[in-house]
């Protein structure tokens, strides 16, 4: 089937200028037809992940037949233009390892005008970003925990966190693949809970590797019952925690590292500060007290008494596990005492038995 020139994201001279770099000669492209593979094979398989274009050029006089491959956006871990990437990158570096496989000439991407660039020479990527100024909210909570009383302004800032969540979580969006993908990389992804359980070790006192199963299985069932609640799909910080928010004067912040894509899960940010009120605490007095409980009441109720999200409530149970295994981890917080590491542990596995959170009750799930 030949193309509609029209449809496609780039010209025909787009195509021989790019090509003529590729093969290192002038090109003439003779022919380009999408490649739909026979009928028979199409009825079994059903679906695929992008229609290829078979493209026939002469550089110098040689014939060529090429083959140009895109990924379509799905919901089978291409949500994202970057997971696409990731599948071509990963594709062109492996290709050409395995015996009798078709050979990559090269792995590209589609510029804004509608050009083509190569990437094919590209090593490791880097991301370039301006310097934020401030300082760390952790500092504060380290502060606190050493003085064990808010200063003027602490309780502000907690507002303040609260105040940010209630206003970005208020841009919505429809699109129920984005969801379950937010929602399966929770418990599925390498940064999610079961990458978190993999790097346990095996010889760990405080969770055993049968301890680390059930709390995973319990997980997986909490992803089917909040991965279609594709409705609460909002603008996400992604990785809200004291390390990534800079304060500057007063209630002023700038944020860092923002992850795993635009879009998520509300308590995915309210589950990743407000665990931290608790893991300072914990740490100090062995339960939510003190200045710690009131920060916590802070955050909570400005961000419930803005937002009315009670709903938030019955699907927060497996963020908030992940970021307690989080904490409770050798690997990150090599350093913690037995006891703190225990109360995470006890923390999680309560939090997985019940239907809704009550933030209210964390000294009863601590216990």
């Amino acid at each position: 089937m030949n193309v509609n020139w029209e449809a496609l994201p780039f010209k025909r001279e787009d195509l021989e200028r790019y090509l003529s770099t590729i093969l290192s000669g002038e090109v003439d492209l003779i022919a380009l037809r999408e490649l739909q593979g026979d009928e028979a094979s199409d009825k079994i398989k059903g679906f695929g992940y992008g229609v290829p274009l078979l493209i026939e050029c002469v550089c110098d006089s040689q014939r060529e037949l090429l083959v140009l491959h895109t990924v379509s956006r799905n919901g089978f871990g291409h949500e994202r233009r970057s997971d696409r990437a990731c599948n071509m990158l990963l594709d062109h570096a492996t290709f050409n390892h395995l015996p009798r496989h078709v050979s990559s000439v090269d792995v590209g991407a589609f510029t804004a005008e509608g050009g083509m660039m190569s990437l094919g020479e590209a090593g490791e990527f880097f991301h370039l970003t301006h310097y934020g100024e401030g300082k760390l909210y952790a500092a504060d909570l380290h502060r606190i925990s050493e003085t064990d009383e808010l200063a003027a302004g602490d309780a502000e800032r907690a507002r303040a966190l609260a105040d940010y969540l209630v206003d970005i979580h208020a841009v919505k969006t429809s699109d129920a693949v984005l969801y379950r993908r937010r929602v399966r990389d929770l418990v599925g992804h390498g940064e999610g809970i079961m990458g978190m359980l993999d790097n346990y070790p095996s010889d760990f006192a405080v969770a055993p590797p049968e301890r680390l199963e059930a709390i995973e299985k319990r997980c997986v069932a909490w992803r089917w019952r909040i991965k279609d609640a594709v409705h609460r799909l909002s603008q996400v910080h992604g990785d809200f925690h004291p390390w990534n928010v800079l304060f500057q004067e007063g209630t002023d912040f700038v944020l860092l590292d923002r992850s795993r894509g635009a879009w998520g899960e509300p308590a995915d940010d309210l589950s990743a500060m407000s665990i931290n009120f608790v893991f300072f605490s914990l740490r100090r007095h062995g339960t939510l007290s003190g200045p710690f409980l009131r920060l916590h009441s802070h955050f909570w109720e400005r961000y419930l008494d803005h937002t009315e999200d009670d709903e938030l409530l019955t699907v927060i149970q497996p963020f908030y596990a992940w970021r307690a295994l989080v904490l409770a981890s050798p690997v990150w917080y090599p350093h913690l005492r037995r006891p703190v590491r225990e109360a995470l542990f006890r923390l999680t596995e309560n939090i997985l038995d019940v239907k809704r959170f009550d933030p209210e009750d964390i000294n009863r799930y601590l216990a």
